[in-house]
């Protein structure tokens, strides 16, 4: 008997922030960028339930953010926390979270810094395999004071959707009898692979729930969204057997940052692509890499056009000045009129790394962190 679990920790940014700042507690709080006033740029990183209630959720621009709190303290309702937040913090505090899984699970899956994916199925029964996860929650609760819910089911994809079904610090249990019923009554895109796009076209067919969707049959389907049709027939019928997966490693390591306001300043501009640079560098080595073959660079323009150019090396390279070097020579034309004849103004810049290899040992390239960064000339 297959038995999978799923945690998925309740607000989990907002939560430890609220943890850490009692003053906070029960306030409506947001963890994201600066909103500047309703001027910020960026999105929600989290938002607590409070703020939820206000329609402020993860990947909201915190611009919108800002006016719907600001709309809400206006109804007299209470005013909204804004806070940066730390991923540093939350990425120890995950670390904890995981080990105190991994002590009651056999296989865990990490699926992101605030969910995993373990399996249950030593247990032999649902009804222990629920009791299990009061012990798991209960852990959290004593060890990191956060709440967290946990969803059981036949597979990954019940347990995911069942775990999400009564938050915050909720336990639901869906044995595999009663798995077909259970996701009947649900939104099509509660479904792993149904986006907003496949939702409104399937909407316009009169096809809102799971149940309205399983009136097709397997050709049906497969005609409507080729290969991924025959999967889609079980899948909302509870049928799912993908495996957890406890090893994993980054294709690319990247990071991005948008500015407080849009900009053509040369020193400014490189400031901050030698700072991602070294951020990005920072991470690839904790993530146990020391080469890389490709860089690639992401631009944003003032008016939201998006490009990105990148560089492959024909042998691995294993040093920040050469990441940083290739990343100038793919931002520079931007800077110009190769990639910019309108000089258009910048809003964001990003770096990332690709093809990563485990070929040196990399005290050498630890030791590059240290150094000063290349002059643009």
């Amino acid at each position: 008997m297959r038995i999978i679990g799923h945690l998925d920790m309740d607000a989990f940014f907002a939560a430890i922030e609220e943890r850490d700042h009692p003053e906070l507690k029960g306030r409506p709080l947001v963890v994201g960028a600066d909103p500047a006033g309703g001027q910020g740029r960026g999105v929600v990183s989290t938002a607590n339930y409070p703020a939820r209630v206000y329609g402020i959720h993860s990947g909201l621009p915190i611009s919108k953010a800002w006016q719907l709190a600001e709309a809400a303290r206006r109804r007299g309702r209470p005013a909204t926390v804004f806070v940066r937040g730390s991923h540093r913090k939350y990425g120890e505090v995950s670390g904890r979270i995981m080990a105190i899984l991994r002590h009651f699970a056999p296989v865990v899956e990490a699926a992101g810094i605030d969910e995993a994916y373990f399996d249950l199925s030593f247990t032999g029964a649902y009804d222990r395999a629920a009791d299990l996860a009061r012990q798991i929650k209960a852990a959290i609760l004593a060890q990191e004071r956060l709440t967290a819910s946990i969803g059981i089911g036949p597979n990954k994809m019940v347990a995911k959707i069942a775990s999400d079904f009564h938050k915050p610090n909720g336990l639901t249990l869906v044995t595999p009898e009663e798995a077909e019923a259970f996701l009947a009554p649900l939104a099509v895109r509660k479904i792993p692979g149904i986006g907003p796009k496949t939702e409104q076209s399937l909407a316009r067919l009169g096809i809102k729930t799971v149940k309205d969707l399983k009136r097709f049959t397997p050709e049906e389907l497969r005609e409507r969204f080729g290969k991924w049709g025959p999967s889609l027939y079980e899948r909302i019928r509870g049928r799912h057997d993908s495996p957890l997966v406890t090893s994993w490693e980054p294709k690319s390591v990247g990071e991005q940052e948008t500015f407080a306001q849009d900009t053509r300043d040369l020193d400014f501009i490189f400031s901050r692509l030698w700072e991602l640079c070294r951020g990005v560098w920072q991470r690839f080595l904790a993530d146990g890499f020391n080469t890389f073959r490709t860089v690639v660079v992401t631009v944003r323009f003032a008016d939201f056009d998006t490009y990105s150019r990148s560089h492959t090396r024909s042998e691995p390279a294993a040093s920040l000045r050469l990441l940083t070097v290739e990343a100038m020579k793919l931002l520079m034309p931007f800077l110009d009129r190769r990639e910019n004849p309108k000089h258009k103004l910048i809003r964001l810049i990003g770096v990332r790394v690709e093809k990563l290899g485990k070929d040196l040992d990399n005290k050498c390239a630890q030791a590059e962190l240290g150094q000063n960064y290349p002059s643009p000339s």
